[in-house]
């Protein structure tokens, strides 16, 4: 095969993922949608609530969507790819107002991801291809929760647990890798144990398992603080600098995080301690780690570049102004700030991914015959 047959080849690929991107992006979208529902704005709802799934439609639609994409990507089998598709497709079920298929449809997209990680774990058994099946397990879980019962809060800490373990999984790999000294990883397990036991726990006494998964997120930030390359990957220049600037303000947001659930247990969910503890959590960390990764996994993913540029600071910053905003009014009983801040945690989203359409089509304009795939910068 040529060079140019080679490069046609991964064009094709790159194009029938779109479809999954699409997915997720429609996801996205309709979880912003209902959050605003949630802030309180009259804005007009489908057949089923969105306001209702909105935390669903973020951490399983968006967030699982590329996530199990990502995996099936990595694996190189085409069976892996019904992952990401079970995920889109339950996610857009649900928008369209049919909520029991559409959990299951996502539910058996987590099942589908644990058979990914096996797969991966038997190509190479290590603890960080262990933490992720973990998390893909709290997702089935969650997913097995939310049908039963159709809570969301019953699933929270299981949402929690594949998110935080998957990302913590991901962060060990490039740890061992890099200089992570023999042993060190003991404590990332011992975290990772507290927050799958916290998961566990939520099932029997709710108060008790939302204590449990908040101290070991407490617990798993303060091991990433010390260990992950962030740390040095801060002080270089371009890329790499931001990346790690997204990982070290993330793992700020889950030490917050754990605090607040460690100290709240479940708050009343008209409360604004429930609105803080799950916004610091799956915002402040979990879409930090997706700003900072962006780079890296769309161009892997879907042969796209987005080089770095300053210009992606921007939306960082807003998002966590808006965090601070956010959760300082839920903390103080000022909804006004809640709102504000819920705004514009919304068009920060919005203006990254703007940010990163803008800067993708001018690289291609440049070096339209230059495809380039970069490597982890930290």
């Amino acid at each position: 095969m040529t060079a140019r047959e080679r490069v046609a080849a991964r064009s094709r690929v790159s194009i029938n993922r779109l479809p999954l991107l699409a997915g997720a992006a429609l996801s996205l979208a309709a979880g912003l949608w209902g959050g605003l529902g949630l802030l309180g704005f009259d804005v007009p709802q489908p057949r089923a609530s969105l306001a209702a799934q909105h935390g669903p439609l973020m951490a399983l639609g968006f967030l699982g969507t590329l996530i199990s994409l990502e995996r099936a990507v990595a694996l190189k089998k085409a069976w892996a790819f019904t992952a990401p598709v079970l995920a889109a497709l339950g996610a857009l079920t649900v928008v369209f107002g049919f909520a029991q298929p559409g959990r299951l449809l996502l539910t058996a997209a987590g099942g589908w991801l644990i058979a990914v990680y096996l797969v991966l774990l038997r190509r190479r058994i290590g603890r960080d291809t262990a933490i992720q099946l973990s998390g893909a397990v709290a997702w089935y879980i969650g997913g097995l929760l939310w049908m039963r019962s159709g809570s969301v809060v019953d699933m929270v800490p299981w949402l929690a647990a594949f998110l935080v373990l998957t990302i913590a999984g991901e962060r060990l790999e490039l740890a061992r890798v890099a200089f992570l000294r023999r042993g060190a990883s003991n404590g990332m397990l011992a975290a990772a144990a507290l927050v799958g036991a916290g998961a566990i726990a939520s099932t029997v006494h709710t108060d008790a398992g939302w204590r449990i998964t908040g101290l070991g997120m407490a617990v798993l930030a303060g091991w990433l603080a010390l260990h992950d390359i962030a740390r040095h990957t801060v002080r270089a220049r371009g890329l790499p600098r931001y990346t790690a600037a997204c990982l070290l303000a993330g793992y700020v947001w889950l030490a917050a995080a754990g605090v607040l659930w460690s100290v709240l247990g479940l708050p009343a969910a008209e409360g604004g301690g429930y609105d803080a503890a799950l916004h610091a959590l799956f915002l402040g960390f979990v879409v930090s780690m997706v700003f900072g990764h962006a780079p890296v996994i769309l161009p892997a993913v879907l042969g796209v570049r987005l080089p770095y540029h300053r210009v992606l600071y921007g939306p960082l910053v807003l998002l966590h102004a808006a965090l601070l905003v956010r959760i300082a009014g839920d903390l103080a009983g000022v909804p006004e700030l809640r709102v504000v801040g819920g705004v514009l945690g919304e068009v920060s989203l919005l203006a990254f991914a703007g940010c990163a359409v803008a800067v993708s089509r001018l690289s291609h304009l440049s070096r339209p015959s230059r495809p380039h795939v970069p490597t982890e910068p930290s």
